[in-house]
């Protein structure tokens, strides 16, 4: 499939939403605002903050990789791969939470994302067969 055709997938576009969502937050809740950073800083919710960037990247690069992969071996584990990272999403998304975050409305607006990624992976997935 083409960069272009990978690009028009729902579940595609819902990785960029929640990638962007993913940084909007990350910038409200991290307590350096120079993201780059985050992985080296001594704050848990700075290194738990890097880890959602991190995933949320990783999850559009494995779509696009399973979407245009001629390989059943690398497009399942691409999409094994995704399951993984929903699931420590919402444990990042829970360690935010217990780490006191104040912008616990921003949170909520990311897992009701996260659901909806959900759902639109677990129809794309069915598709692949």
């Amino acid at each position: 499939m083409s960069s272009k055709g990978i690009s028009q997938l729902p579940v595609y576009r819902k990785a960029i939403e929640l990638q962007t969502m993913s940084r909007a937050i990350a910038f409200c809740v991290a307590s350096r605002r120079d993201l780059l950073t985050l992985y080296s800083s001594d704050s848990l919710r700075d290194q738990v903050t890097d880890a959602l960037l991190t995933d949320t990247g990783l999850i559009r690069k494995q779509i696009a990789l399973a979407a245009s992969t001629p390989s059943l071996h690398i497009r399942r584990g691409s999409l094994q791969f995704i399951s993984i990272m929903i699931r420590n999403l919402n444990s990042y998304c829970r360690g935010l939470e217990m780490d006191g975050v104040r912008e616990r409305e921003y949170l909520d607006l990311l897992q009701s994302e996260l659901r909806s990624f959900r759902k639109s992976f677990k129809t794309w997935r069915k598709s692949l067969g």
